[in-house]
């Protein structure tokens, strides 16, 4: 096998030139059978299989810095640089992440997560190297999908004053995760399938070449100056117009022609832009056929591309959802948008049903809080369906265009919690502590499904903004008894008993309930409440318990630092009252990818963990 002489950076400048062929054969067959196995990014890395060989055929590592934006397409790169033996534990809790880490090998420049990042980080190693005087290449490799963010743009107007080396990736294959939106993507359309230009280039190209002596210099000439061929017959370019060089476009699966086209890049003084065509899904039918489906993939079996583990239950999402739909045919005024994910969030469905009223802005989730502050003020309800780590993203737009107003936006703040797999940047762990520090910002979160169902019904028919917060995954079915009607600001009493009262939000209602039964059967009196209001806190029940129990124990998954339990805790301390406080939440640290469960263990979230340290305390009561 050709891969097997892959072992250390760089071992790919080795090879004959006849195995390069095989080698991406053999990377595309590697990692549908790993990620068929452990999960991951299949349909991205896949299309990038002869992009990633040819940069690292032609830039040296680790000096050269390759900067992946979102990261989940850097697979190949990592197989390159001698990880192969690491896809063995990818994505689980200790073993390889499904991103690169600058931890994790000296070839990976920037830790990546969220989109659209990349030109801006590889701007700056620019201008680092600059000023210490080095020579490295610099390689910001950024997909269609994620010229949707504005950060891009930023970067691309800032970049455009260099007069040094920079070489940008575009790596275009029509899809971020779900297809791509908006004006870029028409654009970019255009430029792909514009045959005639790139027909009349290559004739011109091929005319000239035939002159003796002189042709292909005149060629390389003509490429080098800013009246090349593509600005007589696309004048006005767009990249061009930005200060940007533009190659392009290239045939992303052409070894040969990317070699060529990253060697003329790196002559370039000043920032230059390769418009790369790749194919997601590449290799692999099912992928090729749905690439969305194939973006972040459970194990599944290699013959028919199908999950290896049906799902019998609906998970929060879904549940989300149909309410959306339903509400839709009620509520007129009832809009949804979504940044690039309408599969993911759970929109899809109310896309069909009311297309006219649905919003897809592309990866640009500040455009998408604003917007929905517009379309607030313009008499519609907008719900934003957005991941929580997403949505650290628009912080300021919540606070300055939705907050400050107090207009009617709700936020379905999706994978909300530990999400395992994706890691750090994933983990959505700080959204009760950034939300419920704005004013006139209410923050909820469900026990079970039961729970989110009425708690969108309850936001949509309220006023102001209102953030609405659940896990990834399976939804709680469980204490589907206990389904008191949603009173503003008020939480909901499951169990009434005395010593100990435990209160939980959101997911972490079903630990409690768990651990409950289990004090229980030691003899332990416990009293379990439902939060179910981050912001507003219930102080009446807050001030009701201090009459029975002397220990309040706050559970949430989120990080302990401005979270649920500490605003408990200030509220007793204000009010002077001597019940003792113990907060169950997560370190405040980035948490690493793995298993959730494993992770919740480590974290000391779990119900056996919780249950130890009450004991403690109780004991000492």
């Amino acid at each position: 096998m050709v891969l097997e002489k892959i072992n250390h950076p760089n071992d790919i400048k080795k090879l004959k030139k006849e195995e390069l062929p095989l080698l991406a054969d053999e990377i595309r067959e590697f990692l549908i059978r790993t990620i068929s196995e452990s999960g991951g990014h299949l349909a991205s890395n896949l299309g990038v299989v002869e992009l990633t060989m040819a940069m690292h055929l032609v830039f040296d590592l680790p000096k050269d810095k390759m900067i992946w934006d979102v990261g989940h397409q850097a697979y190949t790169h990592k197989l390159l640089t001698g990880r192969r033996e690491n896809f063995a534990n990818l994505r689980k809790f200790g073993g390889m992440s499904g991103f690169p880490k600058r931890c994790e090998s000296s070839c990976d420049s920037f830790d990546t997560g969220h989109s659209s990042t990349s030109i801006s980080a590889g701007l700056g190693y620019v201008a680092a190297r600059d000023l210490q005087g080095e020579d490295y290449s610099v390689i910001s490799v950024i997909g269609d999908g994620s010229l949707t963010g504005g950060m891009a743009y930023e970067a691309m107007n800032n970049a455009a004053r260099l007069k040094s080396n920079f070489i940008i990736v575009l790596n275009d294959n029509n899809m971020s995760i779900s297809e791509n939106v908006g004006g870029m993507s028409d654009y970019l359309g255009r430029l792909r399938t514009n045959d005639a230009y790139q027909e009349l280039k290559q004739g011109v190209s091929d005319t000239l070449k035939k002159i003796p002596v002189y042709g292909d210099r005149v060629v390389r000439r003509i490429k080098k100056t800013k009246s090349g061929i593509k600005q007589l017959f696309i004048p006005g370019m767009w990249f061009e117009e930005m200060g940007l060089t533009y190659l392009g476009p290239i045939d992303g699966h052409d070894i040969g022609r990317l070699v060529r086209a990253f060697k003329e890049a790196r002559k370039v003084n000043g920032p230059v832009l390769l418009h790369i065509l790749t194919q997601k899904g590449r290799g692999y039918v099912p992928a090729e056929r749905h690439p969305a489906r194939f973006h972040g993939a459970e194990p599944f079996d290699i013959a028919t591309g199908l999950p290896l583990h049906k799902r019998t239950k609906a998970n929060y999402t879904d549940v989300f959802a149909t309410v959306m739909r339903k509400m839709g045919e009620r509520q007129e005024n009832l809009v949804a948008i979504t940044a690039a994910m309408p599969d993911g969030t759970g929109l899809k469905r109310f896309k069909n049903v009311f297309p006219e009223r649905f919003f897809d802005v592309g990866i640009a989730e500040q455009h998408a809080v604003t917007f929905a502050a517009g379309l607030a003020a313009g008499g519609m309800i907008p719900v934003v369906a957005v991941y929580s780590s997403f949505l650290q993203r628009a912080f300021d737009q919540i606070v300055h265009d939705v907050c400050i107003q107090n207009l009617h936006v709700i936020f379905a703040v999706d994978r909300a919690g530990l999400v395992g797999s994706d890691g750090e940047t994933h983990q959505g762990i700080f959204d009760l502590s950034y939300l419920s520090l704005i004013p006139n910002m209410c923050v909820m979160a469900p026990k079970n499904k039961w729970e989110l169902s009425d708690m969108l019904k309850f936001a949509i028919s309220s006023d102001g903004p209102i953030a609405l917060r659940y896990p990834r995954g399976e939804a709680y079915d469980g204490l589907s008894e206990h389904r008191a009607k949603i009173v503003y600001g008020k939480s909901e009493l499951l169990y009434d008993e005395e010593c100990i009262a435990l209160i939980a939000v959101g997911s972490m209602v079903k630990t409690a309930h768990e651990v409950r039964q289990n004090l229980k059967r030691k003899g332990f009196e416990c009293t379990l409440i439902n939060a179910r209001f981050v912001k507003p806190l219930d102080e009446e029940r807050l001030l009701a318990l201090t009459k029975e129990h002397k220990l309040i124990v706050t559970l949430e998954e989120n990080v302990l630092e401005g979270g649920f339990g500490e605003h408990v805790s200030e509220f007793y301390e204000e009010i002077g009252s001597d019940v003792q406080v113990m907060n169950i939440a997560l370190p405040d640290a980035y948490i690493e990818h793995g298993n959730v469960e494993i992770l919740k263990k480590e974290c000391g979230i779990d119900a056996e963990t919780i249950e130890k340290k009450i004991i403690a305390a109780a004991m000492g009561l």
